[in-house]
């Protein structure tokens, strides 16, 4: 996934799968973290609810989610976040750190977000070592 377009709220993304563009994405405000930095400096970066995941590659597990009642992408091992998954809504207010689906139609927000996800959904699952891997 590669981080394109960096707002004062949001950040917007294009998502690729084994390198063929898939979709876009939304997440929370990039605020220059990586997966290299230690807990206490991302923690004193971060803003609870407002904070992109920091840059990195990440494993991915398809898990239950309790909230969604659903089996979704989960990102392991992300310093200073929990619960980081991938899944639909529409702008970075429906996220906590995690990575939104869709298309980028509309300034601040994606579209389609629940098509986009289903479509990545069945492409990735059933897959083992999936992993993400963050970048600008």
């Amino acid at each position: 996934m590669r981080r394109i377009a960096f707002k004062d709220t949001y950040t917007i993304g294009k998502l690729y799968v084994d390198g063929k563009y898939v979709c876009d994405t939304i997440e929370d405000k990039d605020r220059g973290l990586t997966n290299t930095m230690d807990i206490k400096e991302i923690m004193k970066k971060k803003v609870y609810g407002e904070t992109a995941i920091p840059y990195g590659k990440y494993k991915v597990d398809i898990t239950y989610s309790p909230r969604f009642k659903k089996m979704m992408p989960l990102l392991e091992g992300v310093t200073g976040f929990i619960g980081v998954r991938i899944h639909s809504g529409n702008t970075a207010k429906d996220s906590l750190g995690c990575i939104i689906v869709g298309k980028n139609t509309k300034v601040g927000m994606v579209t389609d977000s629940r098509a986009t996800y289903s479509k990545l959904f069945k492409i990735i699952d059933g897959h083992k070592d999936i992993t993400i891997e963050i970048t600008k």
